[in-house]
């Protein structure tokens, strides 16, 4: 049996203060004002009197850009940020309606009303027909249906995947039309 090591990961994100390996940096201060090209030992005396850490910003420009800051609020703020960016995305949910081949028109004025809410709020909405009980005896049933609803949900939405006909369901999976967007701005 052969052991397999797993691999060292480092602790932090970017090279501070003695991981830096570069004979010469160009330092930025802590207000972002660029004192120029020194070397590490005068980079590093530099960060320690002011109390702060020496971070290569960019390690790959040559010579490494490094600044002078406090790597923990420095951390936190990239946090922030992407907790920010992750909160002002719309996450998409799917929502569904049924219906059966033998539902009222007054139930299905009623889906439809909720699937137009639904698409509203910019979810996406997965109409299912389905039989049930003795209505599998006529599977012909299955397929008026669906030619009804997808007449009905041409008008009122865009079909994001055609009809997916399982043994005893159909499946379609609908999203605003794209033209409503247009037509509100």
């Amino acid at each position: 049996m052969k052991l397999v090591k797993k691999p060292k990961y480092k602790k932090n994100l970017h090279l501070i203060n003695d991981e830096i390996n570069s004979p010469e940096v160009r330092l930025i201060d802590e207000d972002k004002a660029q004192l120029g090209i020194v070397p590490i030992s005068k980079a590093l005396a530099i960060a320690k009197e002011k109390e702060l850490d020496l971070v290569a910003i960019s390690p790959e420009a040559d010579p490494p850009v490094c600044r002078l800051l406090d790597y923990g609020k420095f951390l936190y703020s990239i946090q922030k940020k992407e907790h920010e960016a992750q909160k002002s995305q719309k996450k998409v949910h799917v929502k569904e309606i049924k219906f059966t081949p033998v539902i009222g028109e007054h139930d299905v004025d009623v889906k439809l009303k909720k699937i137009k809410e639904f698409l509203d709020e910019g979810d996406k909405v997965k109409v299912t027909i389905w039989l049930k009980g003795r209505q599998k005896r006529r599977p012909e049933m299955l397929d008026e249906m669906t030619d009804k609803i997808m007449k009905i949900l041409v008008d009122i939405a865009e079909i994001e995947s055609p009809p997916k006909k399982e043994k005893w369901n159909t499946h379609i999976l609908i999203g605003k039309k794209r033209g409503d967007k247009d037509a509100k701005a």
